[in-house]
C-alpha cells in the first residue's frame, strides 16, 4: 500500500468525458485517461484490504490491490505483468466492463471507490505506448489442432490461451471481421475498433489463424471440423434476440437492436450504405429495453440525428441507492446513467407495449400502458396494468433491445447434436465439455447473455479444460 492514508487524503478522480456537444458529432471514444501522476495518486487510494472484495467480485479474478500499488509506485511494467496474469484483454474490459470490482470496493461503502477500471485501462495503454506488448508465440508446438467457433471475447480468450499452450488454433468467424460483438455490437464511441484490430493483429503474429466469412453449420458443415481438428470450442454467443409479439409487429421500422447497431459500425468502417441501412435521422425513435444494448441504441440514435429518443423499460425505476435487499458488496440493481443517457432523450419505466400502428406499412405509433409492480407473499415481484393509463407515443423507428434467449438453434448445434440445458444454452459438464466428447463450449453460448468480462473468463476456463483433454494435464 503506497499511502496508508491515501484513501482519506486523495479524492476519487476520473478523467473527464468529452463534452456532449463535441462527441455527438463523431464516433470516437468518449472517455480518456488522466495523466500518469494523477493515475498514480488514484492507485494510492487503494487500502490493500485484508479481504479484497474487489478481487472476489471480478469475474477474471484480477489481482487489483497488487497492480494498484505497483501503479502508485510507478512500476508500470510490473503492474502489466500482474494484470496479464488474469486477463488477456484489459484494453476491452478497461473500456466496456461495468466494473463490479468498484461496486465491491470497501471505499464504495461511502460511494467513492478506487477508480479500478480507469487504472486497468491505463496500465495496458501505457504498455502499448511503451512498446511492451509484442507477439509472444509459443516456443514449442504440441501438434494438436483446435478449432474455436466464434471470435467474440470468449472465443478470443480461448484461442489466446490454447495458443499459449502450444496448440495450433484456428478461429472460425461467420462475419467478415474478427471480434464478434466487440466489433459489430458495441458502438465505436465506447470501444474504437482499432483497439480490437490491434489485439487481433497481435494474435495473428503469435500464430493463431482466423477464418472470416466462415459460418460453421451453414457455409462449413460442423461435422467436418470433427475430423479435421482434435478438439472444438464453441463460442458463438447468445445471438437469439427476445421478440415482442404484439399487434403491428410486422410493420416496417421495427427492428432488433442487433439489426441496427452493426450497420452503423459497418458504415464507420467505410462501407457504403446498403439498401437495408437503418437510420434514425429525423425520426422519433423508441428503444424498448433498459439495459446496455438499449443504451447503445440511444447513443447511436443521437449521433444519427434522431428527432427524439425515448427508452421504455418494463421493470420499475430502480432506486438510486442500495436497499436492504442488495447489501454491499453484492452487485446492486440501482439506477445507472450511461454516457448515452447524458446526451439526451427520455427514459420511462413500468411500461408495457401493447401494439404498434402505422401508415402504408410503416410504423408511426407505439401503444402502451403503465404497470404497477407489487411483491407477492413469496416475495416475488408481480405486475398488473394500471386501468386508464393507456398512452400513445410517436414512433418512426422502434429498436427491440430486450435481451437474448440463448444461442441460435439449428445449423451448427443441430449438426453436432450437442444437448441443450433447460435455459436453451449449450449444456456442459464441470469441465466445459458438451455431450459430444472433444467438443467444448464457453461464453454466452454456454452461460447465456452476460458480460464481456465473464466471456473472457469462460474462454480461459474452457481453454484449460481443452488443454487437459488433449494433453492429460494443463498448466494454464
Amino acid at each position: 500500500m503506497g499511502s496508508p492514508t491515501g484513501f482519506k487524503e486523495i479524492p476519487r478522480e476520473l478523467a473527464p468525458d468529452r463534452p456532449v456537444s463535441e462527441r455527438l458529432r463523431d464516433w470516437r471514444e468518449i472517455s480518456g485517461l488522466l495523466p500518469d501522476d494523477r493515475l498514480r495518486a488514484q492507485g494510492a487510494r487503494c487500502m490493500d484490504c485484508g479481504i479484497p472484495f474487489c478481487h472476489s467480485a471480478c469475474p477474471v479474478g484480477n489481482l487489483i490491490p497488487q497492480w494498484n500499488d505497483l501503479v502508485n509506485r510507478g512500476r508500470w511494467r510490473d503492474a502489466l505483468t500482474m494484470l496479464l496474469k488474469t486477463n488477456n484483454f484489459p484494453e476491452f474490459t478497461g473500456r466496456v466492463c461495468p466494473a463490479p470490482c468498484e461496486e465491491a470496493c470497501v471505499l464504495n461503502l461511502e460511494r467513492r471507490p478506487v477508480t479500478i477500471k480507469q487504472i486497468e485501462r491505463a496500465i495496458i495503454e501505457h504498455a502499448f505506448a511503451q512498446g511492451w506488448i509484442v507477439p509472444q508465440p509459443p516456443l514449442l508446438r504440441t501438434g494438436k489442432k483446435v478449432a474455436v467457433v466464434g471470435s467474440g471475447p470468449a472465443g478470443l480468450a480461448a484461442a489466446a490461451q490454447l495458443n499459449k499452450a502450444g496448440h495450433l488454433v484456428t478461429v472460425f468467424e461467420r462475419a467478415d471481421r474478427v471480434g464478434g460483438l466487440l466489433t459489430y455490437g458495441i458502438p465505436s464511441f465506447k470501444l474504437e475498433k482499432s483497439v480490437v484490430a490491434r489485439r487481433v493483429n497481435l494474435m495473428e503474429q503469435e500464430g493463431i489463424v482466423f477464418r472470416v466469412n466462415a459460418h460453421v453449420g451453414k457455409d462449413l458443415p460442423a461435422g467436418g471440423l470433427l475430423g479435421e481438428f482434435d478438439a472444438l470450442c464453441l463460442a458463438g454467443g447468445a445471438a437469439l434476440p427476445r421478440d415482442l409479439p404484439v399487434p403491428g409487429r410486422d410493420l416496417r421500422g421495427i427492428h432488433f437492436a442487433m439489426e441496427f447497431l452493426p450497420r452503423q459500425n459497418r458504415l464507420n468502417f467505410g462501407e457504403a450504405e446498403s439498401e437495408g441501412f437503418l437510420s434514425a435521422q429525423g425520426k422519433h425513435v423508441v428503444v424498448i429495453g433498459g439495459g446496455d444494448t438499449g443504451s447503445d441504441c440511444v447513443g447511436t440514435a443521437h449521433r444519427q440525428g434522431a428527432k427524439s429518443v425515448t427508452q421504455f423499460e418494463l421493470l420499475p425505476r430502480p432506486p438510486e441507492e442500495r436497499t436492504p435487499d442488495m447489501p454491499w458488496p453484492r452487485w446492486p440493481m440501482i439506477l445507472r446513467v450511461s454516457t448515452s443517457h447524458e446526451e439526451g432523450g427520455r427514459r420511462d419505466w413500468s411500461v408495457s407495449t401493447k401494439a404498434f400502428s402505422g401508415e402504408k406499412g410503416l410504423v408511426k405509433s407505439l401503444h402502451a400502458t403503465r404497470l404497477e409492480w407489487t411483491k407477492g407473499i413469496d416475495g416475488r415481484p408481480g405486475m398488473k396494468e394500471v386501468p386508464g393509463s393507456e398512452f400513445e407515443a410517436p414512433c418512426d423507428l422502434c429498436l427491440l433491445a430486450m435481451g437474448f434467449l440463448g444461442p441460435e438453434k439449428g445449423g451448427m448445434l443441430d449438426q453436432l447434436g450437442v444437448k441443450l440445458n433447460a435455459q436453451g444454452n449449450v449444456a456442459t459438464d464441470a469441465n466445459f465439455m458438451t455431450s459430444l466428447p472433444g467438443v467444448f463450449a464457453a461464453g454466452d453460448m454456454r452461460r447465456g447473455q452476460s458480460l464481456v468480462v465473464w466471456a473472457i473468463q469462460e474462454g480461459r476456463q474452457a481453454a484449460r479444460a481443452v488443454d487437459a483433454f488433449l494433453m492429460g494435464r494443463s498448466d494454464l
